[in-house]
């Protein structure tokens, strides 16, 4: 197991990157997870973040791709409401990897 540290804290992590413990989650720590996949967060990367977040609070899951791309389509619109869109902020995988950041667990049909 590693740790992220985020402002002098160790943030605990899973083998695979993901926070042990979502209350860890924080801006600073999503800049880290985010940096670590290659990432450069911009509006568009945190409204998709927000909504991850907003989908586990009320489901208590992370999504798939399909549901993923259907809620941000019914929060954002038809536009971004597309994988290519989330492909595109979130590659190779927006499902893993925006989890990822936003601080929630692997979606479980994830490889």
């Amino acid at each position: 197991m590693s740790n992220l540290v985020v402002n002098g804290q160790k943030i605990p992590l899973d083998k695979e990157g993901y926070l042990r413990n979502l209350s860890d989650w924080s801006r600073d720590a999503a800049l880290q997870l985010a940096n670590a996949e290659g990432i450069e967060l911009t509006e568009e990367h945190w409204q998709v973040i927000e909504l991850l977040q907003e989908f586990y609070r009320e489901f208590e899951l992370s999504p798939a791709m399909r549901p993923l791309v259907k809620y941000i389509g019914q929060h954002l619109g038809a536009e971004k409401g597309r994988s290519i869109y989330l492909m595109q902020l979130f590659p190779p995988s927006p499902a893993r990897v925006a989890s990822k950041v936003a601080g929630l667990p692997k979606p479980t049909n994830c490889l």
